[in-house]
């Protein structure tokens, strides 16, 4: 059955099951294959994408869940170029194998967009992906440098 959605702020259908996780309906039938598979339990935070501006974990989504919606990846949050965080992202090299890294950019644009200066309670609460690699302490300095950007405009 068809479902359409608002897909990186254009309207698509997509032919897929309705049970089908937003996960696979977006790398397979959206051709957008910058949403990850990491575990298929919504605990690692590798599949996070948008839903009207929450970030929420793809992999166990079912289609169904976002018609209507408007649903945001990590190829649909810099249309004009690098958003703030993922400028950070850059400066503070955080990705090792980055895998990972379009979950937790996704997570932390969420968290910006709701809290423009978080604290660090506010990170640990918001940001549970997990990274393989090890590289929080990377990325906590390239979320607090995004809220600098973010106040500067940039």
């Amino acid at each position: 059955m068809p479902t359409t959605l608002t897909l990186n702020l254009a309207p698509v259908t997509l032919n897929a099951p309705d049970d089908k996780p937003l996960l696979w309906a977006l790398r397979e039938e959206a051709n957008l294959v910058g949403t990850k598979f990491g575990c298929g339990i919504a605990a690692c935070g590798a599949c996070t994408v948008h839903v009207d501006g929450v970030a929420i974990r793809s992999c166990v989504t079912p289609l169904s869940a976002v018609a209507g919606k408007q649903v945001t990846t990590i190829e649909g949050i810099s249309a004009k170029g690098p958003n703030a965080v993922q400028k950070a992202w850059i400066e503070h090299q955080v990705p090792q194998c980055g895998y990972c890294q379009s979950g937790f950019i996704m997570a932390t644009t969420a968290l910006l967009e709701k809290t423009p200066d978080p604290t660090d309670a506010d990170i640990d609460a918001a940001i549970t992906n997990l990274c393989r690699c090890g590289t929080y302490p990377a990325m906590r300095s390239a979320i607090k440098k995004a809220t600098q950007l973010q106040k500067a405009g940039g």
